[in-house]
């Protein structure tokens, strides 16, 4: 079983502090090629949260039937077969999405978010934790990727959620700005990608250092009760 404060260390780590996107800076390549819009960011997200929570799960479940020289190429291929088993289902509800996400689905293979999280955590814990360590780290790539294409989006083209079509067929980009609107062509090419990307990681970085001045500044908690006293 899992506690309630492992759960909450797990959720806080994959989230925020060791956000894959924004602190260990993995998987750039996805990450400032598809997000153009936020529909390519959140479903390749989705389809990386699958793989990584079901690849969590089964090298912490044979973890101990794996001999430590081989564990490498046996990640790798547990990875292959679930990227696979993924790539074939977009293929097959989702084929013009699947067209638009092009090969970075298969390269989540080799994603190095994906291997690191096998290697660093589900290779050494049981695996109800695995699991949702790769579900929240998956969901730390998952907001960072849409905010990243919604704003790329939005300055770019003036829309949010372009290509939503191919997800729901019944559903419609949302037009923020007016139709008159020129686009900003920087933010849709790879150099805007980077811009904005370090303005996120600054921004956390900002978020980091107040947190931190908070809990510098707030008595520690014997104190504060020695005082009531």
């Amino acid at each position: 079983m899992i506690t309630r404060d492992e759960f909450r260390t797990i959720a806080h780590n994959g989230v925020w502090k060791q956000n894959t996107s924004i602190v260990q800076i993995l998987g750039l390549c996805p990450l400032l090629a598809v997000t153009t819009n936020a529909v390519n960011g959140i479903m390749l997200s989705l389809a990386t949260i699958l793989v990584m929570a079901l690849s969590n799960v089964a090298v912490a479940s044979l973890r101990n039937f794996i001999p430590h020289e081989i564990r490498i190429p046996v990640f790798i291929l547990i990875v292959a077969a679930l990227v696979t088993v993924v790539d074939l289902l977009f293929n097959a509800n989702l084929h013009e999405l699947y067209l638009v996400l092009g090969i970075f689905i298969p390269l989540i293979v080799t994603n190095c978010i994906v291997l690191a999280r096998v290697e660093a955590f589900a290779a050494k814990n049981p695996p109800l934790q695995s699991t949702f360590d790769g579900v929240f780290m998956g969901v730390g790539m998952l907001w960072t990727l849409a905010l990243l294409g919604g704003m790329r989006e939005l300055l770019g083209s003036g829309t949010l959620f372009g290509g939503i079509d191919m997800v729901f067929p019944s559903l419609q980009p949302i037009q923020l700005l007016p139709e008159s609107y020129p686009g900003f062509l920087l933010a849709l090419l790879p150099p805007g990608a980077f811009i904005l990307l370090g303005c996120m990681i600054a921004w956390k970085n900002w978020m980091d250092a107040r947190a931190a001045a908070r809990a510098q500044r707030k008595p520690p908690a014997s104190v504060a009760t020695a005082g009531a006293h």
